[in-house]
């Protein structure tokens, strides 16, 4: 007497499937619209390091406004960010949110900040 044993289906379902690809879908279409703003963060970045050559105040927003028309950031501008002195170095920092909108009444807020090296 030999015994057949049904062999078990390993893998996943057409409806599991769905699913997954439509959550890797709903990701995928997330991070396409986050990627942008990281872009620019690395911009404002670049910016305010430039901008730390400046010796006053304005002459640093001065520059910051004119490397952020370079790399057309529209985000932040020189009047947003703040400019101290430490010690003899001339130190720009900023901060600031942009608002992703995903469905309805669900935004993604991410928060950017940063200052000079």
């Amino acid at each position: 007497m030999t015994l057949q044993f049904k062999s078990k289906q390993r893998g996943i379902s057409f409806i599991g499937l769905v699913f997954m690809g439509s959550l890797l879908a709903m990701t995928g279409v997330v991070v396409a619209q986050m990627f942008p703003t990281y872009l620019e963060y690395q911009s404002v970045l670049k910016a305010v390091n430039k901008a730390k050559e400046g010796q006053s105040v304005a002459e640093a927003r001065m520059i910051f406004d004119k490397q952020a028309s370079v790399d057309d950031i529209k985000t932040i501008s020189g009047k947003d960010v703040d400019v101290t002195k430490e010690g003899d170095k001339v130190v720009v920092s900023f901060a600031y949110e942009r608002e992703i909108h995903l469905a309805g009444p669900a935004y993604l807020t991410l928060k950017y900040a940063g200052r000079s090296k």
